[in-house]
Order: structure tokens, then sequence, then C-alpha cells
């Protein structure tokens, strides 16, 4: 049996506390716990009940700006904003939430139910992603993550492709957040169910200098393009007269996944073959690794987290076992490698 994700409710107001509660609890495989209506409240309480969620308001007292989350949420906590403030989901990711939801603007019911269902797809996700931990500013201002460069013309016949599981979610953010809008063009597959690969591809278009989508059915590749494999749909690159482009259709299970890595991997060695770069990330099992495999022996480059850095070493290290890494590297470091190979 699928245990519930339980979630603290915090916001000023009592009356919007109780009318999520009361949603929010008539829905499958979502529990609140409880509701919390101040800073020291959220706190003393996610002390107490450990939530697997926290949805929060900034604007309650004690708690006045989207900065001072990241003191009033553990960072092991996902956390997603409640509220009618004009806040960006770019402000927010980048101080530690998993995205913001608007409150409606009017009790309408089409309106209500509409925002109900939005947080409840915001909850789930926020269950499933791996939260890496914060480490508390020295400086009231987040130093920002500087992409790299990448200067000239890249070369057009180039593609990356980047697959993971789990842990994997934040583990490709951190690679994509460096990537240049230059970049050449980059498919990703991530063991996701459909709805959170839309998410996550957002999430993504906000954090990256480059541009990101989920994939659809023909979608053409393009510099400063991410696409991201669709959850329950295998994608697959093809290339015609016109250059690359990608499939995205619903087909069996491989290596247990849909989508799966070794298939991307796989339609990657034979239609790029040595004008690839391949990397796999975190994540359980070994899909990836047979393909990965592949794409080194069509010529491509290949690259494999290192298990220090690996939530689950498992794909990694099948894959480096199998002799399909040319290159293990630190999560820190695969962006720059990447780069350096493009150039």
């Amino acid at each position: 049996m699928v245990e519930n994700i339980r979630v603290l409710v915090a916001d000023s107001s009592p009356v919007f506390c109780n009318l999520l509660k009361s949603e929010l609890n008539a829905l499958d495989g979502i529990e609140v716990v409880d509701t919390a209506h101040s800073a020291d409240d959220v706190k003393n309480k996610i002390f107490r009940l450990k939530p697997d969620v926290v949805t929060i308001d900034t604007e309650i007292p004690g708690m006045n700006s989207i900065e001072a989350l990241k003191f009033v949420v553990p960072s092991d906590v996902p956390s997603v904003i409640i509220t009618a403030s004009d806040i960006s989901s770019l402000t927010a990711t980048a101080n530690g939430a998993v995205d913001v939801v608007k409150k409606p603007l009017s009790g309408a019911k089409t309106e209500t139910d509409k925002f109900i269902v939005r947080v409840a797809t915001v909850i789930r996700y926020a269950k499933i992603i791996k939260i890496q931990p914060r480490k508390v500013p020295q400086k009231t201002a987040e130093t920002p993550v500087v992409p790299l460069t990448l200067t000239g013309t890249p070369r057009k016949d180039l593609v990356i492709a980047l697959g993971a599981s789990t842990g994997g979610t934040d583990a490709l953010v951190e690679v994509v957040k460096r990537l240049p809008a230059n970049t050449p063009p980059v498919l990703i597959t991530q063991h996701m169910p459909p709805t959170f690969t839309k998410m996550f591809a957002e999430r993504i278009d906000r954090i990256s200098p480059m541009r990101a989508k989920e994939a659809e059915d023909g979608d053409r590749l393009e510099q400063g393009l991410i696409i991201v494999a669709a959850g329950g749909n295998q994608m697959r690159l093809y290339k015609d007269a016109r250059g690359y482009y990608i499939t995205s259709r619903p087909g069996e299970k491989v290596s247990g996944h849909c989508p799966s890595v070794d298939v991307l991997f796989t339609s990657v060695a034979e239609t790029a073959g040595s004008n690839a770069i391949g990397a796999i990330l975190t994540g359980m099992g070994a899909d990836g690794a047979e393909g990965l495999l592949k794409m080194r022996e069509a010529g491509a480059y290949t690259i494999g987290q290192d298990e220090e850095t690996c939530v689950v070493y498992g794909m990694p290290g099948v894959a480096y076992k199998k002799g399909a890494v040319m290159t293990q590297l630190p999560l820190q470091k695969i962006a720059e490698h990447i780069i350096s190979k493009v150039k």
C-alpha cells in the first residue's frame, strides 16, 4: 500500500488553511497533517510532525520575504510557495522552493478547482524530487550561478544526451544551469511519470540559459534547445535531409522504464555516432549503461558521474563496469567538461 504524502499547510489565514486542508484531504494520496500560521509555528510543526512537503505563503508573521524561506524550512523538506504576492518561479526555485502556485483571484468554483489540481500536482512532484542540502549563506544575497561561455560557432551536427534516475532531477539541473545559451541541442531522459516531466522541463527552462521543453513527436533539434523525454513515451533521435529530430511515442518499457535512457542513448549511437556526447548521472538500476556503451562504440564521447557525488551509484556504476564510460567526474565538473568537448 502506498503511503499518503504528508503535507503541512502554512498561511496567515486560518480560513485559507482550512479550505486547502479540506480540499487536499479529499484527494487520493495526500494527507494534510496540520496547519501553521507563523514562522515559529512552521518551524515547530516541521520538527514535530516531519511532513513530506510544506506549502507556505512567505507573507506570514515572522517571515516577510522569500529569502527567509531557507531559514524557516529545513533544507531536506520540499516546499511549495502558495501566495497572492508577485513572486516569480525563478526567484522561488533559486531560494530553495520547488515551485510557486498563485492563489485564485476569485472564489469561483472553476477557478478554485483548477487551483487545487495545480497544488496537488506540484505537491506530488515535490515529493519525488531529491532535495539537496542548502548551505546557509554568509551574506543576505546569493551568489548567482555564472554560466560557462562557448565562443565561436559550435558544430551543427553535434548532439548531447543526458540520462538519469533517482536523484537525477537536481543532478541534471546542476549540469544544465551552467550550459551557455548557444550550446548544441541537449536531449534528456529522466525517469519520471507523465505531468512531472512537463513540470521538470519548465523548471529547467527557468533555470538554464538554454531553452527547454517537454518532448513532442517530431520536434526538431536546435542550438540552445533542451528537450526532456515525456513521461510514458519513448524518445528517439533520427535524422533526415533537414537535420536531427526526435520521435516521442508510447511504447513498451525498456530496461524497466518508459521513458528509457537505453532507448535514447541507443538511438543517438545509431543516428549521431561520433557526433555526440553522452553522460549518465545518478540513478538506481542499470538503464542507460548498455545504450552508453553503444554510444562509445559508435565513436561518441561518454561521461559518467562519480560515486561520491551520486545519490545512487547504480546506473553510472554499471555503465563504468561495462566499459561504457570514458571519463568519470564529480557532478560539479560535468558541465564544464561537456563544454570543453564541444569546443
